[in-house]
């Protein structure tokens, strides 16, 4: 049995069935008798419910629309992905030498995948309050209530609308630093309008820190208007 134990310890969680998290682990391409699919697949509705709960309980004054759109911003590849790398999944996942060769690990797509697989093995298990304490625990250190909060706002397309309308042109988005653990990185993206940078940001993802340095620069051209 292979030694998931450091996994173990950054989920906060320890396994019964030490053969449900490898199944967790297992991309298809290792060609086991199992792979992590199925639970991928439940994993997924678990996580869709304790998002909304939790964004539910965390922002009692937003009305659906918004909550919905939160959960959207975090119920996906990326985010899952996001949240992944915090527990360093991609040293663990069970993958073909070839899906290996090809930068596997570091797929979005399989990270998100074992996560979810992950927290549907923990939900199996142990039941919906144990999923719910792992996945809390992680959207508290990987994100915090600001950044939650900017998540919902499309501030790009506010300041899109009002550049093509002031400008003529849309605002272009570049990445101008990284820093951090691969776990722990931070993005700083900056946004240029006709070759003249406005406003720059950092994040713990791209989407976010694009999504900040937009709420600044449409902050910093309304203000301008109003002068």
């Amino acid at each position: 049995m292979l030694n998931f134990k450091r996994l173990e310890e950054l989920l906060g969680y320890r396994f019964e069935d030490r053969i449900l998290l490898e199944e967790a682990l297992t991309h298809k391409s290792h060609k086991k008798s199992y792979d992590n699919e199925r639970l991928e697949f439940l994993g997924d509705a678990v996580l869709d419910l304790i998002v909304g709960e939790y964004l539910y309980k965390k922002f009692p004054s937003y009305d659906e629309g918004k909550l919905s759109k939160m959960r959207a911003s975090l119920v996906n590849e990326e985010g899952f992905a996001h949240l992944a790398k915090i527990l360093n999944i991609g040293d663990f996942i069970l993958l073909s030498n070839a899906e290996q060769n090809n930068g596997g690990r570091d797929k979005p797509s399989l990270l998100s995948n074992a996560f979810e697989a992950i927290i549907g093995a923990i939900y199996l298990e142990s039941g919906l309050n144990s999923a719910k304490k792992v996945t809390v625990k992680l959207l508290e250190s990987g994100y915090d209530s600001i950044s939650l909060d900017t998540l919902f706002r499309d501030y790009k397309t506010a300041l899109q609308e009002l550049t093509q309308a002031r400008f003529g042109t849309t605002p272009l988005y570049k990445l101008i630093g990284s820093s951090g653990p691969d776990h722990q990185k931070e993005f700083k993206i900056a946004v240029f309008i006709q070759d003249k940078e406005y406003a720059s940001s950092t994040g713990k993802s791209k989407k976010m820190a694009q999504q900040i340095a937009a709420q600044l620069t449409l902050e910093q051209l309304q203000g301008e208007q109003s002068e």
